[in-house]
């Protein structure tokens, strides 16, 4: 099986790639090339049983997907994308990457031809939704989002299903939780600070909350990131229908459960590193997210994800920081 990733240079890119060199296979095919694409040069995995290409590219870029579209990967992890902050701060570089970059893609696929048609497995967001939210969204729930990233990423979802009834390529949407705890360094995604002030503190840093802790949102690992992703290429898509976008499961929490949780795996000194500091800006853009979901059908068709924040918690002390706290 030959796999593209785009955006292989990011954290879910990097963790899916680790795990794929682990397994060796995907959907019970052995793998036999994997090519990693991003704008900053993906790392080369170590001991992988198979050959590994990498390549710095951009896909918002005239010729790029047509480029990569022509090698015929068998599936295609589509993980690339502007982060929400940064979107809705540069207009044009977020509906260049979010919404030309994809189309480019699909377009690409479409025109190979001669029967080419791969899996897609798209990332997208829960930003697609905007208030006034019911209690728990269901995936019926009207998309109408409230930001220039939501925006773009329910576009790509329109084509990505239509491209897929079409017949031209065999897509899957996943909309993704908010990932947290995020491993290394803050980036310019606005919901950055729920896993800054986890990330940090378990490093013996402080960090600062710029909203209040009643904050509710909807929450997953990586691992469970990951998890969404291999599912989700090896899905029998007959079972998920037309209806090719899913909001994947998650953990509904407000940061004062997430602090909580952080006491009791860490204890009282390391939650007291969190500083609150109020930001009107990030305080404007989150009250607009959703806060639960209902994803019974997602779970209904083998997703999985955490039931308690204490969990991702301890995924991070175990994947990240080999079993130590505080730095």
């Amino acid at each position: 099986m030959d796999i593209l990733i785009i955006g292989a240079a990011g954290m879910v890119g990097r963790k899916l790639v680790d795990r794929l060199v682990a397994d060796g296979s995907l959907a019970g095919q052995a793998i036999s090339k994997l090519t990693l694409v991003d704008v900053v040069e993906p790392s080369a995995p170590q001991g992988a049983g198979f050959a590994v290409a990498t390549e710095t590219a951009d896909l918002g870029e005239p010729g790029t997907a047509a480029r990569l579209a022509a090698a015929r990967p068998d599936v295609v992890f589509h993980l690339a994308g502007v982060v929400s902050g940064e979107a809705e701060e540069n207009f044009e570089k977020g509906y260049r990457v979010n919404v030309d970059g994809s189309r480019n893609l699909f377009e690409a696929i479409r025109l190979e031809g001669d029967d080419y048609r791969p899996r897609v497995v798209f990332t997208s967001s829960i930003a697609v939704f905007g208030a006034p939210f019911p209690e728990a969204i269901h995936d019926e729930f009207l998309s109408a989002p409230l930001t220039s990233y939501g925006a773009q990423k329910a576009i790509a979802e329109l084509l990505l299903a239509d491209y897929s009834r079409k017949g031209f390529l065999d897509g899957i949407g996943i909309r993704l939780p908010t990932i947290c705890i995020r491993p290394g360094k803050p980036n310019l995604a606005a919901s950055g600070f729920f896993s800054n002030i986890l990330r940090e503190p378990l490093s013996g840093k402080e960090a600062v909350l710029p909203v209040e802790e009643s904050v509710r949102h909807w929450f997953a690992s990586p691992r469970a990131a990951v998890g969404f992703l291999l599912h989700a290429a090896a899905i029998d898509l007959e079972k998920v229908g037309p209806r090719r976008n899913l909001s994947m499961p998650g953990l509904s929490a407000t940061v004062g459960e997430e602090l909580a949780a952080l006491r009791r795996v860490a204890g009282d000194e390391i939650a007291g590193l969190v500083r609150h500091e109020p930001d009107p800006k990030i305080q404007a853009i989150v009250a607009g997210w959703p806060r639960n979901f209902d994803t019974s059908r997602a779970r209904a068709l083998g997703f999985q994800a955490e039931s308690e924040f204490d969990e991702i918690i301890r995924a991070h002390v175990e994947d990240e920081l080999d079993g130590k706290i505080g730095g």
